[in-house]
């Protein structure tokens, strides 16, 4: 039955499976950081968004809690309060992504981008300003979480959009 539990089941687990392959990539093809984010932030991004489209709300943030957790297992992020941020981001992309799709697809993707960014970038902002980590570590995690965050967003969510065209509700 197309739209039961578990075809929602088995579509959350092929885009989260998705996602965290995608992730692990920096683990595997070396690349510097910025070309590492950029590739790897749009993909997951795109997940994110193809899950929220086709499978709800629900699953994608399933997979926005899901894939900071892993990062932080495979210590892509320093700290694990840094979860907080990287989720709370993700959860802000896909609910206002939602919210406006129904009206423009590309207003949409920019509104859901600024608010992921704003959240990444104020969340650490203010977190590292209570936790002690080294001045060179933290400047690069305040850049990684400023304007590549709404670069891969909006690459993300074109990405998204040109996928779940071209495959539709196949996926």
């Amino acid at each position: 039955m197309p739209g039961g539990r578990y075809h929602i089941l088995t579509r959350t687990a092929l885009l989260l499976a998705l996602t965290l392959l995608f992730q692990s990539l920096r683990l595997i093809i070396p690349l510097p950081v910025l070309m590492s984010t950029f590739l790897i932030g749009t993909l997951v991004n795109a997940c994110l968004l193809i899950a929220a489209e086709t499978i709800g709300l629900r699953a994608a943030l399933f997979i926005s809690v899901m894939a900071p957790v892993v990062a932080y297992m495979q210590q892509l992020l320093p700290l694990p309060i840094f979860i907080l941020p990287v989720l709370a981001g993700n959860a802000v992309y896909v609910v206002l992504f939602l919210a406006i799709f129904r009206w423009r697809r590309w207003l949409a993707i920019l509104t859901a981008g600024v608010g992921k960014t704003a959240v990444l970038y104020g969340f650490f902002s203010w977190m590292l300003t209570w936790i002690a980590v080294p001045g060179p570590m933290a400047a690069g995690l305040l850049f990684v979480m400023s304007w590549p965050q709404l670069g891969t967003a909006i690459a993300g969510g074109f990405l998204a959009g040109m996928i779940v065209r071209r495959v539709g509700s196949k996926i």
